[in-house]
């Protein structure tokens, strides 16, 4: 770790005491108190940051890093901001290879965040030269599936980034080249009668009802790969224009998946790894419940969620995701990297993504009105 490195997680845990020695003993027990809230989110992403994981371009650190971003529009934290720019210095503003897989270009929204503070054109240009090889160049994705986003998780991913990029240079081409790619994933993944997504074409089922499916006899909806869509939804909203023409078809799928959502919480306000069949998984997940909290939240907060409706489950939510913290903040009961609902997690498994979804529940949770 370099001296610079280590000043600034040196700087980030002297402000997260300042925070936490600020708070009295009562509030720390209200996990809806703002200061409490900015305090844990300082935790975490001090934590994280102290025990990174992969490579900085990474998808998980695409998500992580999210979060990181959310955490200083949270709490202005010029050491989070300072992490921030450390990152991009360290990968020089480049995306992961293979251009056109999804995964690539996940840390690409944070760069294109950070442009949007400092309008220094290096934060981008890689981010425009992938993905307009992406709008032009057919490769390997589409060649082997026939798809370019074939799994649902990718809808996190790449969406949010061609969206940004069209709002920050001007140029709805690219809420188009979205459009069209996100439609072939819904077309292909969407169940519209659970309205979930299946992860990838292994889960689907045939007209004679063939295919895999859980212990109790349900279909195989994946929490976690469910997390991600309504997260990616939220990110796409949130920048999407309001007269854009298409905005209607992400809000109509916005407000599907949060009705059937909702319903399929746990008391412990917590979902499990497998939507459908929650009693052969032990223990609330992670970081799909942490995706989640955000987008419910982030629905509310925008007035496109009925507040009587969803406001108790989004506060069920957090107080579930709070007792997954370690005291230094760990994100715990984190599945680990895969493609279904894999039971070999605890209390003690954790992954980036864990904490960047925690990170961006609390920036939607802290702006709730009670």
């Amino acid at each position: 770790m370099t001296r610079n490195h280590s000043s600034i997680f040196a700087c980030l845990f002297l402000l997260f005491a300042v925070h936490t020695a600020a708070i009295s003993q009562e509030q720390t027990t209200d996990v809806f108190n703002r200061n409490y809230i900015k305090a844990t989110m300082l935790k975490v992403t001090d934590w994280q940051l102290k025990h990174p994981k992969h490579t900085p371009t990474d998808w998980t650190n695409g998500a992580f890093y999210a979060g990181v971003v959310a955490a200083y529009q949270t709490t202005k934290s010029k050491v989070i901001l300072d992490s921030l720019l450390a990152l991009g210095e360290r990968t020089n503003w480049k995306t992961s290879p293979n251009y056109d897989h999804a995964d690539n270009i996940a840390i690409c929204q944070t760069y294109v965040d950070l442009y949007r503070l400092k309008k220094d054109r290096k934060m981008i240009q890689p981010t425009i030269d992938t993905v307009q090889k992406l709008r032009t160049i057919p490769g390997r994705e589409v060649q082997r599936h026939n798809i370019t986003w074939w799994w649902c998780d990718a809808l996190f991913m790449a969406p949010p980034t061609l969206v940004k990029l069209g709002v920050t240079l001007r140029d709805p081409s690219y809420f188009a080249v979205n459009d069209s790619l996100f439609r072939q994933t819904y077309d292909l993944l969407y169940n519209k009668n659970e309205h979930l997504f299946a992860r990838d074409a292994g889960y689907l089922v045939n007209e004679q009802g063939e295919g895999k499916r859980e212990k109790n006899g349900k279909l195989v909806f994946w929490s976690r790969g469910n997390g991600w869509v309504m997260g990616g939804l939220v990110r796409i909203l949130e920048e999407l224009p309001k007269n854009y023409s298409n905005r209607e078809y992400y809000l109509t799928i916005y407000r599907e998946m949060a009705d059937r959502i909702i319903s399929l919480q746990q008391e412990d306000g917590l979902w499990r790894a497998s939507l459908l069949d929650p009693a052969s998984y032990p223990g609330g997940e992670g970081s799909g419940s942490g995706f989640f909290c955000y987008a419910l939240a982030w629905g509310i907060n925008k007035g496109i969620l009925n507040k009587e409706k969803y406001l108790p489950a989004v506060q069920k939510a957090w107080k579930g995701l709070n007792t997954l913290l370690s005291d230094e903040g760990r994100v715990g009961w984190v599945q680990p990297i895969g493609a279904d609902p894999q039971k070999n997690f605890s209390a003690e498994s954790w992954e980036v993504y864990g904490a960047g979804a925690f990170l961006l529940a609390g920036s939607e949770v802290i702006k709730m009105k009670k």
